[in-house]
């Protein structure tokens, strides 16, 4: 493990990974909830028209992520709202367009590996400027994530009895849009666009499995999220493998053993 960390590059893949790790299942954990978990598709698949546009116009490409991502999540809520009771509607929508769009943009760009590289992520081969990116978003989201813990958590559960409770929820949830928008703009750098609803959700699906209320299942999410993430790295550094599809892969094979052992269980008793 000593020599893993010898090398500058995983250092940085190690920090911005367990940040993520602790961030993203806590949107994943409402997002799920909100019956709402391909967001994180419809994000990620935009942010690739924002790094598209970015390499285009010459800024950098996880800024122009995030600019994309955030239309793109007040988007999905708009939509949501004109259809309430079909509210995956908003999802398709948004991501029809920024796939389309990136489609388009893709085109214009002159350096085809650096865009290919958001596509599966580039954990190892990020900036300084998006490592302290990434720590910036990561204690913001802590923070207000924190503030607002138990108007999310009825939020989650049952939106419009939390509006009937005096919560502001739709202040609230233009927040929870905007920490949406930037969590996925800088995971889909490291993470990757094609692989970022996954670790969205399969952190909180394992989590379900064990916790027995929603504070325990999402300290489980965390503690599992970074668990897949460092044991992906470390996996992915020894045996040569792309870093994000690792991590991904690593919780895939969590879950399928817990429902293969859970099932057992259950048969015994």
């Amino acid at each position: 493990m000593n020599m893993l960390f010898q090398y500058d590059f995983m250092r940085k893949a190690f920090i911005v990974g367990i940040l993520l790790a602790v961030i993203v299942p806590c949107i994943g954990m409402i997002v799920v909830l909100r019956r709402l978990s391909m967001t994180g598709d419809a994000l990620s698949h935009t942010s690739l028209a924002g790094v598209a546009l970015g390499l285009i116009v010459n800024i950098n490409p996880v800024l122009g992520a995030s600019i994309a991502c955030i239309f793109a999540a007040f988007g999905i809520e708009f939509i949501r709202k004109k259809f309430p009771k079909y509210s995956e509607v908003s999802i398709a929508v948004v991501m029809s367009a920024g796939v389309g769009l990136a489609g388009v943009l893709s085109g214009f760009v002159s350096n085809s590996a650096n865009f290919n590289s958001f596509l599966f992520g580039s954990i190892v081969a990020i900036t300084d400027f998006e490592l302290w990116l990434v720590v910036g978003i990561s204690l913001l989201v802590i923070a207000v994530f924190l503030m607002l813990y138990k108007e999310l958590m009825y939020m989650a559960f049952d939106e419009e009895a939390a509006r009937l409770s005096g919560i502001p929820v739709k202040a609230i949830n233009i927040v929870f849009t905007l920490l949406t928008a930037l969590t996925v703009s800088v995971a889909s750098r490291t993470v990757g666009a094609l692989i970022i609803s996954s670790l969205m959700v399969i952190p909180v699906t394992c989590g379900m499995q064990y916790g027995k209320s929603y504070k325990q299942t999402l300290l489980y999410s965390i503690l599992f999220a970074v668990a897949f993430t460092i044991t992906g790295l470390t996996l992915s550094y020894y045996r040569g493998l792309k870093p994000g599809g690792t991590i991904v892969l690593t919780g895939v094979v969590f879950l399928i053993v817990t429902f293969i052992l859970k099932g057992s269980i259950l048969k015994k008793n």
